[in-house]
């Protein structure tokens, strides 16, 4: 009972806002936006010019881009289980993991920015779901597929948010960073599939200034990090607490 009535509190908001950040910047990451548009075509059954040009093209895709959003979801809500857990097992030597983690993420950040290249996480391993295009449960398989096959290649951004799981050493809260990492993540898909034609020029941006974005990426991971290193999340926490005292009453 104490594990659902402690999910939410002002304690954990600092790690939701970095796991919702982490989420759309996965979203805009290399190896993921440049595929946006065929993937949405695809699982939609239709073509990018007719995704581009037809109002019930788009609401077909909307409809699957949805069943996809919740395939990749469901890889993303395991996983936090499975990090959120083995932290709770290792809760005796809880101060020790989270020093490991944040150095973990802190290399992970200067890997995004640029300091270093680590090169399995520069490679991403594609699943076959098989020819599952135009129906709702392809686009789900699909989206097993994505979360499967992208794994390496988002691994800097969602190593950070299953190592801020781990710490929090409670399932439920674990769980909870990994649906807001996946909300991030998935509500891009949702609206580029329902607005294509006006986000298409943002788009083409984002794609341009694709370094700049992933360098911003990796020092938000590598801040994060520090922050873990040095348990600067109880200080905003508290921040947060001292500057909106309503938040007291979450949880």
């Amino acid at each position: 009972m104490l594990e659902a009535t402690t999910i939410l509190d002002a304690a954990i908001l600092p790690a939701m806002f970095v796991a919702l950040a982490a989420g759309i910047l996965s979203f805009l990451s290399p190896c993921v936006l440049p595929v946006v548009p065929p993937y949405l075509a695809y699982m939609g059954g239709v073509s990018v010019s007719d995704l581009e040009q037809q109002s019930a093209a788009r609401r077909r895709v909307f409809v699957t881009a949805v069943f996809f959003v919740l395939g990749l979801s469901t890889i993303f809500l395991l996983l936090g289980l499975a990090f959120s857990t083995m932290g709770r097992a290792l809760l005796q030597f809880q101060d020790y993991f989270s020093t490991v983690a944040g150095i973990v993420v802190m290399v992970l950040g200067a890997h995004f920015v640029g300091v270093y290249r680590i090169g399995f996480l520069d490679r991403e391993m594609r699943l076959d779901a098989g020819d599952k295009g135009g129906s709702a449960f392809g686009a789900y398989l699909l989206g097993l597929a994505f979360a499967f096959g992208w794994t390496p290649c988002l691994g800097p951004i969602l190593g950070a948010i299953l190592s801020l799981a781990a710490s929090e050493a409670s399932i439920g809260r674990g769980t909870a960073l990994l649906a807001v990492y996946a909300f991030g993540l998935g509500i891009p898909f949702l609206l580029v599939a329902a607005f294509f034609p006006r986000l298409k020029g943002v788009m083409g941006w984002m794609k341009r200034h694709m370094a700049q974005i992933e360098r911003t990426s990796g020092l938000l991971l590598w801040t994060v990090g520090l922050m873990m290193l040095t348990g600067q999340f109880a200080a905003m926490s508290y921040w947060l607490l001292e500057t909106f005292p309503a938040l007291a009453a979450i949880g």
